[in-house]
């Protein structure tokens, strides 16, 4: 995780991969790396999966709920990224990007009151000026329409081996 917070993604992937081929079952390893891929576009069919693997080990962990809630959120699937994240702030209701997350989600699927209350309480719980900025941006602005990740731009993986 330090890797990958200090821009030096290769070699944090590489870790994230060398620790899933050593215990694939761990939680928080699936859940770090499949959410980064998702977040670049990467492996997106394979990251789902591993969040998936990821929530099916710990269903009451709202960070890696948010994680899956956010994959689907991605690909387009907004009608399913509602359920999950709502499922995720039950779990977790003070995390400010859950909170975020969640009132992304609204405002794309039409519900944006629903959305600003979101992002006003995700302000409220940010401690980042980045992340605050940003919120403070969607609720003077709205969100544009986003654009969803295609699981046919999946890259190869380098490393066959992690799950």
């Amino acid at each position: 995780m330090t890797l990958e917070r200090s821009n030096r993604w290769p070699e944090a992937e590489q870790d994230f991969k060398t620790a899933l081929t050593l215990s694939p079952d761990q939680p928080y390893a699936l859940n770090y790396l499949g959410y980064s891929w998702v977040e670049k576009g990467e492996n997106i069919a394979r990251a789902k999966a591993m969040i998936e693997r990821a929530v099916a080990l710990r269903p009451k962990d709202g960070y890696i709920i948010d994680s899956l809630g956010w994959a689907h959120y991605r690909l387009g699937e907004y009608g399913e990224a509602v359920i999950i994240l709502e499922r995720a702030i039950h779990e977790t209701p003070d995390d400010p990007t859950i909170n975020d997350h969640l009132g992304d989600v609204y405002w794309v699927v039409g519900r944006q009151r629903e959305a600003r209350f979101q992002w006003q309480r995700a302000l409220g719980l940010a401690t980042e000026a980045e992340m605050k900025a940003t919120i403070q941006r969607k609720l003077d602005q709205g969100l544009p329409p986003p654009v969803p990740v295609s699981t046919s731009t999946d890259r190869p993986s380098s490393s066959s081996s992690a799950q």
